[in-house]
């Protein structure tokens, strides 16, 4: 009877594991307000709160709060000043978990990113925005 219970509890745990979408659901609603937190920063251009929000990776690569803001400034301004934010589905791909964003620019046009989420030791952290072409559906 014993060794039933323990192949039942190594099944059980080995399907709750093995099942990423569960985990991502739980996280949805803490990745979404990090998501959330650093548009807000960026439009009370309270730079170095959006820094934050990188992952370590990132704040690397920018070193300080300022280049970083120029950066997201120029490169993406529907990111910057949005009139417009979905939070669409949120994923695992190749081992990555990405949030699919919607933006609408000032001139009414969407765009679409995802957001590559990495966990941190005090929460998730933003580690990568990414544009997704458009849809060559129905072409």
């Amino acid at each position: 009877m014993p060794r039933k219970i323990l192949a039942f509890a190594l099944i059980a745990g080995g399907a709750l594991v093995g099942n990423p979408g569960v985990a991502l659901a739980d996280d949805k609603s803490d990745i979404q307000a990090v998501i959330g937190r650093q548009i807000e920063a960026f439009a009370a251009d309270d730079l170095s709160a959006a820094f934050d929000f990188a992952s370590p990776m990132i704040q690397g690569m920018f070193r300080d709060p300022e280049t970083f803001g120029r950066m997201v400034e120029t490169g993406y301004p529907m990111i910057w000043r949005p009139d417009a934010v979905r939070y669409l589905d949120l994923h695992e791909e190749n081992g990555h978990v990405l949030q699919r964003m919607g933006f609408r620019d000032g001139a009414g046009q969407f765009h679409l990113f995802d957001y590559e989420m990495i966990a941190g030791p005090d929460g998730w952290l933003i580690n990568g925005v990414y544009p997704v072409p458009p849809s060559d559906v129905g072409v």
